[in-house]
């Protein structure tokens, strides 16, 4: 897959140093997966929830912090839209993003 805006991944993770790794983590799995549907990302991240609209949600660090993503498995392009804590995520309306 491919991550566009991955500069947005490493600005999260000068403003959350904690959350550095586990981003890091992900985006190595990210990058070095082929999914084709939700079925086959949800094998892989299991905790992943579908919002609708392409809009995938990802628990980090045990739920600590969120990650929106859109995904089009057509051309295996993953968007960065939000990462936060949970405290921020729940602030967020992902309709607009």
């Amino acid at each position: 897959m491919v991550i566009i805006k991955t500069g947005t991944l490493k600005a999260y993770a000068e403003k959350y140093p904690d959350a550095k790794e586990a981003l890091k983590k992900l985006e190595l799995v990210v990058r070095t997966s082929d999914w084709a549907n939700f079925n086959q990302l949800k094998e892989t991240f299991n905790s992943v929830d579908y919002y609708g609209n392409g809009l995938y949600i990802f628990n980090i660090m045990g739920n600590r912090y969120r990650l929106i993503v859109r995904i089009i498995f057509k051309t295996r392009t993953v968007f960065i839209r939000f990462f936060g804590t949970h405290t921020e995520y729940d602030k967020v309306d992902i309709s607009t993003l």
